[in-house]
């Protein structure tokens, strides 16, 4: 839905065969999966900031009994979270540092372009 309200707004169809990323690019739009991740970090800052005693915390570190099923293992959360900070390049001890660990401005402002959009398009929604 993103990328069609993208698409629309830029008057390029999908016969033109304009790449998905290339029309991101020109709005200065993140794509869903860097959005996914962003929030994933700042729910990790967020947890490890916490009190020892907390829930959120205590489950961080929750190693369940028994043995994992045959076959290829289901992804965990925190190999999700391992891979993200992986691809955005820092290491969780960064996330005591407040002033590293948030977003740059423009990873901001790319952020708030997403939400923008999305209240355009929801908008447009009401009144179709």
């Amino acid at each position: 839905m993103e990328t069609k309200m993208l698409r629309w707004t830029a008057g390029v169809t999908r016969l033109e065969r304009v790449r998905n990323d290339a029309i991101r690019q020109r709005f200065g739009v993140a794509s869903i999966a860097e959005k996914l991740r962003e929030a994933h970090l700042r729910w990790y800052g967020h947890v490890l900031h916490a009190n020892d005693d907390t829930v959120r915390k205590i489950g961080l570190n929750l190693e369940v009994p028994g043995k994992r099923p045959r076959g290829r293992p289901k992804q965990r959360w925190l190999d999700t979270l391992h891979f993200d900070l992986k691809m955005a390049g820092v290491h969780p001890d960064q996330a005591f540092d407040r002033e590293n660990w948030r977003p740059t401005p423009e990873e901001r402002t790319r952020h708030q372009a997403g939400q923008t959009l999305m209240k355009v398009m929801m908008m447009m929604n009401d009144v179709s």
